[in-house]
């Protein structure tokens, strides 16, 4: 019996410089723990003077998770937060009842031709929680695992014995595996739902080779064995099963249709607050069918 219970393949969005792979949420499956969306961007390099520039735009009822491989991100955001984003260094933001923020490459990564290689992930809140309040949070404190030739660094949750700072609101988990020539870490079975994804060299799961960029939900209740040949970087992640359903309309996710409605109202109408320091521009509600819909 294979590992591998459903494997997604990305849908992939060409930004002229740089590719945008997106694997959640998917006709087959829309969440894995509270891992509602999931993109991987990258390994790129952008031409001199050039940059990455998310304007302006709005959150509810959903944290998100940025985490670089290469290259740096200035985030900022309606609280007044701001932070550049490395390697090595997670940044959460929590949008609860409402936040608006903005990404965009650094000066200096501008001068120098940006790198940008990284992942762009969304959790839903739980009930009861979704109209918490904003709140944003940057660690570099992270606890690293190694093991021979084998190195994880646990993002997000309870991982190999080390539980991450990171604040979380429903049981998550969360890791970067990073596998020499030769190196293999047990994946254990101590989540409801947990998924891999290769974004960088060649990998299997107990023998089952993994496809890049695609990502593959594991059988639950079952301990495996990643490992590489040849050197691998692969993403773990998952997390407790969510017993009511989510919706997704561009950057809104809520358990309630009507909730959506009203945030994209608020948008339209600039009740939203604005991101001090970038305040002039911001991205205007789709007219059409979002990137990011409700699959039935």
């Amino acid at each position: 019996m294979s590992q591998i219970d459903l494997t997604l393949q990305p849908t992939t969005h060409d930004l002229g410089q740089f590719e945008v792979r997106r694997v959640l949420p998917a006709k087959k499956r829309s969440m894995v723990g509270p891992f509602i969306f999931v993109d991987q961007f990258g390994p790129a390099q952008l031409d001199l003077g050039s940059g990455m520039d998310v304007r302006p735009h709005p959150h509810i009822n959903l944290a998100t998770v940025t985490w670089l491989f290469e290259g740096a991100i200035d985030h900022r955001d309606s609280l007044g937060s701001f932070s550049t984003i490395r390697p090595g260094q997670v940044n959460l933001m929590t949008a609860g009842r409402g936040i608006v923020h903005s990404e965009r490459s650094p000066e200096e990564e501008r001068k120098a031709g940006p790198k940008l290689y990284g992942m762009q992930t969304w959790l839903a809140l739980p009930d009861g929680r979704e109209e918490i309040d904003p709140a944003f949070e940057e660690r570099n404190d992270l606890p690293i695992v190694e093991d021979g030739r084998a190195k994880a660094i646990v993002i997000m949750g309870e991982l190999w014995g080390e539980r991450a700072p990171t604040t979380t609101y429903a049981e998550t988990i969360y890791a970067e595996i990073v596998l020499e020539a030769g190196g293999a870490i047990p994946i254990e079975e101590d989540a409801d739902e947990r998924a891999l994804m290769l974004v960088g060299g060649e990998a299997s799961v107990d023998g089952h080779p993994l496809e890049k960029y695609t990502l593959n939900v594991l059988q639950p209740g079952r301990d495996m064995t990643l490992e590489s040949k040849s050197g691998a970087r692969v993403m773990l992640m998952g997390g407790e099963a969510f017993s009511s359903n989510r919706h997704a309309w561009w950057n809104f996710v809520s358990s309630s249709r009507e909730r959506i409605q009203q945030a994209k109202e608020d948008w339209r109408k600039g009740r939203f607050p604005v991101v001090p320091g970038d305040s002039e521009e911001r991205i205007e509600l789709p007219d059409g069918a979002p990137k990011t819909v409700t699959y039935p």
